[in-house]
């Protein structure tokens, strides 16, 4: 839902959190650019951020924990999840791709894209927007109903028939 790397999400305190302000503020030391970041919190992140704090524990800082103690590397845990629910073989970085592409297709701009999952370059952020042949097709798609609703346009021969 936000593109964040993995690091960034899990080194996230509730100092870093307003929920009155619905945001959220990554901290330069915690950016893998070194640029801070800020993150609107609405809809399913929104409800994430609110199942969290019912979470939250008085005696750790971090937003998400184990029973109170910071969460550390999750390979394990991640594979297992991701074989209940059909999903083997899916890398945690993959949700970052997918909400490149999403942010995409949502008609987000490009550069308001890259400033919510932490993308310095037009050129990486592209890597990570993955095109595939549904998108090709609605774009050829959406081609073809301009050229079919433009008034009077015709291909004219440069050239008279000789």
């Amino acid at each position: 839902m936000s593109g964040w790397r993995k690091g960034e999400a899990v080194k996230l305190e509730w100092r870093d959190v307003d929920l009155g302000g619905k945001t959220v503020r990554l901290r330069i030391e915690n950016s893998k650019n070194k640029e801070a970041r800020v993150l609107p919190l609405t809809g399913r992140l929104w409800d994430v951020m609110q199942d969290r704090a019912k979470a939250r524990r008085l005696d750790c800082p971090s937003v998400f924990h184990y029973d109170g103690h910071k969460i550390g590397e999750f390979k394990k845990s991640w594979a297992t999840a991701c074989k209940k629910s059909g999903l083997e073989g899916t890398l945690v970085h993959d949700l970052r791709r997918c909400a490149a592409r999403n942010l995409s297709q949502a008609g987000v701009p490009e550069a308001v894209a890259m400033e919510i999952t932490g993308h310095k370059t037009r050129s990486m952020y592209r890597r990570y927007r993955i095109v595939d042949e549904r998108d090709l097709r609605e774009a050829t798609e959406r081609l073809q109903s301009h050229l079919d609703n433009q008034d009077g346009a015709k291909v004219i021969p440069l050239r008279a028939n000789q």
